[in-house]
């Protein structure tokens, strides 16, 4: 995996090469499929995925090449009406996603009734510049019988990729030609780190279900392959903002966070084809959701 740097952008951008080019964001409720969308096209693993609503917490850049364009998907983080600090910086960066697209494609799971939560977005997007489009996903699942489409809507299926290039098409004639923001072999701005980390979070997910994901964040803290051509040594540590939440992340005799570490492991060797020495440690940051200091950190 490469990891983006600015002098390989500055190199690939000074020919000023030329294609349908610009920001594409993402919005939807929960588990829409938003995520899964972004894996399927890239046919990388590019954003984390999981049932535990409100996964995502940062933006998403995934960048799609093709021979007429360059699209920079962003999937935005689901929005909060909510006074907590850390929800506040969901929100900017879900806002910032918005008011910077091109395009906005509203995702809407074709198989649930429609809640709250569409009424906030709608709500949102009545402000927006940019074209909408509303992209019905899951066609291949049973579709909620009181569902009404709409028209400039498209109906997808991630697992078929049934729709995706009426979808692309779409874009592709409603972006400029503009020269290249990113070299044409690259499909993620998140560096290794941040990539890494979602991986370890994503299975912390999968393990806790709802019991205290929300809670937790991962830093990593150190990433070493100088040793050993053929080993990365990788060293995180998981956070949470109790004691008993420490011992509920570290499991009964470490059950849990050794399933944890070996679900992350093998992932991430397939990922960065290398073998992999991980080293997970929890610790406590009491209240670390209302630290606006470090909030500002971590989502920027």
């Amino acid at each position: 995996m490469k990891e983006l740097k600015l002098e390989d952008i500055l190199k690939n951008t000074s020919e000023l090469k030329e294609k349908k080019v610009w920001y594409v964001a993402i919005i939807g409720r929960p588990n829409t499929g938003k995520s899964t969308f972004i894996n399927a096209l890239i046919g990388e693993k590019i954003a984390i995925t999981s049932n535990v609503p409100q996964t995502t917490r940062n933006k998403i850049l995934a960048i799609y090449n093709d021979d007429i364009s360059q699209i920079v998907f962003v999937d935005t983080p689901w929005i909060h009406e909510s006074t907590k600090s850390v929800n506040q910086e969901i929100n900017n960066q879900a806002i910032s996603s918005l008011r910077d697209a091109d395009i906005i494609l509203y995702f809407i799971d074709s198989t649930r009734k429609k809640w709250t939560e569409e009424e906030v977005i709608e709500k949102l997007l009545e402000y927006a510049q940019s074209p909408i489009a509303k992209v019905y996903t899951k066609n291949d699942l049973i579709p909620n019988p009181s569902l009404v489409f709409w028209d400039n809507s498209f109906s997808i299926s991630s697992v078929s990729w049934d729709g995706f290039w009426a979808v692309i098409s779409y874009i592709q004639d409603n972006l400029p030609d503009w020269p290249l923001l990113f070299p044409e072999d690259y499909y993620t701005k998140q560096d290794i780190w941040f990539r890494i980390s979602e991986i370890i979070r994503e299975k912390l997910f999968y393990e806790l279900k709802e019991e205290l994901p929300h809670s937790i964040f991962v830093n990593v803290e150190e990433i070493d392959d100088s040793s050993q051509e053929w080993l990365m040594r990788i060293s995180a540590y998981i956070y949470t903002e109790t004691e008993s939440q420490k011992y509920i992340v570290i499991g009964k005799w470490w059950s849990l966070l050794s399933r944890v570490w070996k679900l992350a492991r093998e992932e991430l060797e397939g990922i960065l084809d290398t073998k992999i020495f991980l080293a997970l440690r929890v610790k406590v940051k009491k209240d670390w959701r209302k630290d606006e200091k470090f909030l500002k950190k971590m989502f920027h």
